[in-house]
Formats: C-alpha cells, sequence, structure tokens
C-alpha cells in the first residue's frame, strides 16, 4: 500500500474530495484507510440499560486507499510517490513533484 498510518493524506475523490487529515488506521487485507476527520457518518446507538438514553454518533467511515494521496511535507502538495534510496543506503519514499526524500 503506497500509505501508512500517521501520513498526511488528501481525498481525490467523492463527496470529501480536497479534504486533508492524517491516516488513523490501515486496513491491508480490504485496501481501506480511516482518515481523521473525513468521511464522517452518523450512527445510531440503541440503549442498552434500562435508564440510558439512546445517541447519535459521528463516526469515521473507511475509504478506499486509491482515493487518497500522500501529501508532500516539503511542498505541501497531493503528490505521487516514488521509491529511492538515500546516501546511507536506506529505502524511503520520493515526492513525484519536488524529488524531495522522505
Amino acid at each position: 500500500m503506497h500509505v501508512k498510518k500517521g501520513d498526511m493524506v488528501q481525498v481525490i475523490t467523492g463527496k470529501c474530495k480536497g479534504q486533508t487529515g492524517k491516516i488513523a488506521a490501515v486496513s491491508l487485507k480490504e485496501g481501506k484507510v480511516i482518515v481523521e476527520g473525513v468521511n464522517i457518518s452518523t450512527k445510531h446507538l440503541k440503549p442498552r440499560q434500562q435508564n440510558t438514553a439512546g445517541s447519535l454518533v459521528k463516526v469515521e467511515s473507511p475509504l478506499y486507499s486509491s482515493k487518497v494521496m500522500l501529501v508532500c511535507p516539503e511542498c505541501n502538495s497531493a503528490t505521487r510517490v516514488g521509491k529511492a534510496v538515500d546516501g546511507s543506503g536506506v529505502k524511503k519514499r520520493k515526492c513525484k513533484k519536488c524529488g524531495n526524500l522522505f
């Protein structure tokens, strides 16, 4: 997967297009990610005990990882990502716009 937990991403399609946020969780099996503050849906909770009331809870729903694009920390724009090796031989990601390794 081209993104991992903690990355800043921008949504490129759908009702949340243009919004940015940090990745909270990644599901490799489903190919989905949960982005903080993006794709919020309302969940109805039933009362579980006799004296408690039901409620509405705002929850972040998962998005397919193909609908998000990584935001480069150097140029602060959504970009495609390549792979490169830095001078010390460590594999890193490379911004296709500015060439920065991160």
